[in-house]
This record gives structure tokens, sequence and C-alpha cells, in this order.
């Protein structure tokens, strides 16, 4: 049967609208991994930010000090004022409190190979267009999991510093600019776990640790999962319980983002073979993406599985972005541990 002219117009102006309707970012104006991003709300206009990272020749002289800003609206990048000092950084973190982008620790990589964690604090403040600093980080840190609590105080859950993976929660007071330290880790030290903080509860998983038998492999993957509720009356005070393994076998450096709507923390790729920045395992296997992606119901206390063949998967990342039309990734390697400029969108799906 032959369709009508008019029914044919139909379709094409439905098809024409949900193409406009499909959201669209732009890819990164380079190649970046081992970003740090954020995402702010200012007034009607809704931000992501991605600061420093690895460019694609991995190397210590691919590590950047570039910032940018995309307005969902737009879906274009705007290049901002590079971040202070001489070096870009690898591994840092980065949250927004009220109208403004905290961008912590991180470390850097000399000419020789060497790495040194930083204890930097630099915050930006995107209506001004100026960044300002901090008190630093006691413990210095990199590859570490950050959460928001009551929009002033920042969590610091773990990571590396410069010899060894620490336990150290450590609290950060937007308002005083003073630090604190909190219930340490109950289980392994870690570094490149993943994890955020919905209300007063935050979830971290897996990341790598220090073979207790020595150097073949230097590190190891961690299953382990972590839950911890934060007193209400005092904010240092963390109390630890541990939660079941997660859907699929991602160990390191995932993409994970909270969603004070939902209710969950969303994790997204990661690899189960631990590297260090040039995406080779420290077995000397390259490391490959996890296609998995799943999340922590805090409503349920249950996981549940978005996406068991996520498309075009990606790791090596330093968080994940929950926006209205579903999961941001920015960034990242790709399979054949190629640093892409890829923004990518995934959908929240309803679990299972």
């Amino acid at each position: 049967m032959k369709k009508s002219p008019l029914r044919l117009v139909v379709l094409f102006v439905f098809a024409v609208a949900v193409y406009a309707a499909a959201p669209r970012f732009a890819p990164l104006p380079k190649p970046f991994s081992n970003n740090a991003v954020a995402s702010l709300k200012i007034g009607k206009r809704n931000l992501l930010f991605t600061f420093m990272g690895m460019g694609p020749g991995k190397t210590w002289n691919d590590v950047s000090n570039n910032a940018y800003e995309l307005e969902l609206k737009t879906g274009k990048w705007n290049e901002l004022r590079s971040i202070p000092g001489t070096a870009g950084r690898l591994a840092a973190t980065a949250v927004s409190v009220r109208g403004q982008v905290f961008l912590l620790g991180g470390y850097i990589v000399a000419g020789d190979g060497s790495e040194s964690t930083v204890p930097d604090v630099d915050a930006y403040e995107p209506v001004d267009h100026r960044w300002y600093r901090g008190a630093d980080i006691p413990v210095p840190v990199d590859d570490t999991v950050s959460g928001v609590y009551r929009e002033r105080y920042i969590y610091l859950i773990g990571g590396w510093s410069d010899h060894d993976a620490v336990r150290n929660v450590q609290v950060y007071d937007t308002e005083k600019n003073l630090w604190r330290q909190a219930t340490p880790l109950p289980g392994t030290a870690v570094f490149g776990h993943a994890g955020g903080l919905v209300g007063d509860t935050m979830v971290y998983v897996d990341g790598a640790y220090k073979n207790p038998a020595g150097s073949n492999p230097s590190y190891l993957a961690s299953d382990e999962c972590w839950m911890g509720k934060i007193d209400r009356h005092d904010v240092s005070r963390i109390e630890w319980s541990k939660i079941p393994p997660h859907p699929g076998t991602a160990r390191y450096r995932i993409a994970a983002g909270a969603s004070a709507k939902d209710r969950k923390v969303y994790f997204s790729g990661g690899t189960d073979n631990p590297y260090n920045y040039n995406g080779i395992g420290y077995d000397g296997r390259p490391s490959e993406p996890s296609a998995v992606t799943f999340a922590w119901d805090l409503k349920s206390s249950k996981w549940q599985i978005i996406s068991e063949d996520t498309p075009d998967p990606t790791m090596d990342h330093r968080g994940l972005i929950v926006t209205p039309e579903g999961l941001v990734t920015i960034g990242g390697m790709e399979k054949g541990q190629k640093v892409t400029s890829r923004v990518a969108i995934i959908s929240k799906g309803r679990g299972k």
C-alpha cells in the first residue's frame, strides 16, 4: 500500500522534531582523559566543566592545564582561563558548591617521569571568570573520590598520596576555608576508585591497591564496595558498612556521578586492569574499557544494571555528570587506549 503525501510529511516533521530535540554536545576542542569534570547551575544556565587531563600522546609533555565550559543549551565548548600554576595535573577532582567550582589535588608528571601529588585547592567563579586559592589539602591526594554535603562541605575519600594509597577521609569547609580529618576508610586503602555522595550517604567501589606479594604486578584491582553515613551532628563522623559487589568487572577509574533527584550513584566504564596514565597495565598488558553501566539505588539499597553493552565504552575518568538528558562522560580512553574528545550521553534507562 502506498503512503499518502500527507502521511509522509507528518513522518518527516516528526523525525526532524525528534532529531532537533536530541541532545547534541560538541566534542572537546582537544582529546583529554583523566580530566576533572563538574556541573553547575547559575540562574537558568546549566554548565559543564572540564579541567586539565592527558592528551593523545600520553606522555608527561601531554599533561594539560586547559579549562573549558559548555552550556547545555548550546552544546558548545568555550575555553576558560587556564588553571593557575605552571604545570598541568592528572587525577584531580572537581565539584561545585554555591556557584563556584572547586578543583582539588591531582599529580604532576616531570620530564624524567617522576610524579608528585599536589595539595592545591583552586576555586573558579564563573560569573567573574576568576580563580582564587583555597587552603591546601592536609594530606595531598590524587585519584580520590569526592562529594559535597549540605552545599558546604567537600569530602575527599581516600586516594593516592605520593608513595601509597591512603585511608584518610578529609573534609573541607568551604565557608571557613578549613580542613578536618573524618573517620578513615574501613577497608583497603585504594586509589582510582569511584563513587559519589547523595544526601548524607557516600558510596565508593573498587580502585587499586599495592600488591602485598611484590611487584608483578605492582598494583591489583580491589573488589570492595563501601557505603558511609555522615553523622548529622558531626560532619567528621562517618559510619561505614560494606555493600555487595557491583555488576560487571570494571574495577579502576570508572566514571561515576551522584544524583540527588534519582537517589542513585551511577557508574560506567573503567577497566579491570589497573594502569598508570598511558593505558598500559601494571602487568604490561594493554587495558581495555568495560561496557557495563550500573547504579547503586539508595532507595532500595540494591545494585541496578543500566546497560551491559554500553556503546563505545571508555575508561580513565575522573567523574560522570548526571543531566536530564542522561549520563554524560567527557573525554576518556576508548578501546585501544585511544584518548578521545567525545562527549557521550548514556541513557539512564529503567535499570533491572
